[in-house]
């Protein structure tokens, strides 16, 4: 097999071929069956080792150029399989290693589990004179199950707490619910957990 892409930044077993990216990028939007932005996909391939982002982006690019993946009609950011797309994926999907289909859609369902929990669970970043406040709600639908306003010092602090709170909500909660409750097997369970 000849390769015909940048390797750089890929382990064994990433894809070497232009036309496998195009192939895995539309088996991803064919199988996940919701849109995603360009952004998203590039990142799943990145992050995975599948592809460099400058050979991810170009088989996005020619994938849109060709008509296998198109603009969301309700929302211009995100991207979808067309008919054609769909088709080319559920013909040649077992040209790639089962191993690459699993592992990428593993990661995509990972991400889509991320953008729901900050979706759901909001946090904003204020800054003032003497530092920044973050604020972080829990939703529970149509309530907020908890809302947290911290104080930290600088921008670096803020961002961890952001990016903490949005990892794990659930046991931001859970923590809370028994601190305020003093329940102690609650807090012994969460303990033994984070072990």
């Amino acid at each position: 097999m000849e390769f015909d892409v940048l390797t750089a930044g890929i382990e064994p077993g990433g894809l070497r071929s232009k036309n496998d990216i195009k192939l895995l990028i539309c088996y991803i939007l064919s199988n996940i069956k919701c849109s995603l932005s360009k952004e998203d996909v590039v990142s799943i391939l990145q992050e995975n080792n599948f592809a460099n982002y400058f050979e991810a982006n170009s088989a996005f690019s020619e994938l849109i150029e060709n008509e296998n993946i198109c603009k969301d009609p309700e929302n211009s950011s995100l991207y979808k399989v067309t008919e054609i797309g769909r088709l080319v994926s559920a013909q040649l999907d077992t040209a790639l290693p089962i191993s690459i289909r699993e592992k990428a859609l593993c990661a995509t369902i990972n991400l889509l589990a991320k953008l729901k929990r900050e979706t759901e669970n909001k946090v904003t970043v204020t800054e003032n004179a003497d530092g920044y406040y973050v604020n972080c709600n829990i939703s529970g639908g149509n309530i907020d199950l908890l809302s947290i306003s911290l104080y930290v010092p600088d921008c670096l602090q803020a961002d961890l707490v952001k990016h903490n709170f949005q990892e794990r909500p659930e046991l931001i909660y859970e923590c809370t619910l028994a601190l305020l409750t003093k329940d102690n097997d609650l807090i012994n369970n969460i303990l033994k957990s984070l072990n």
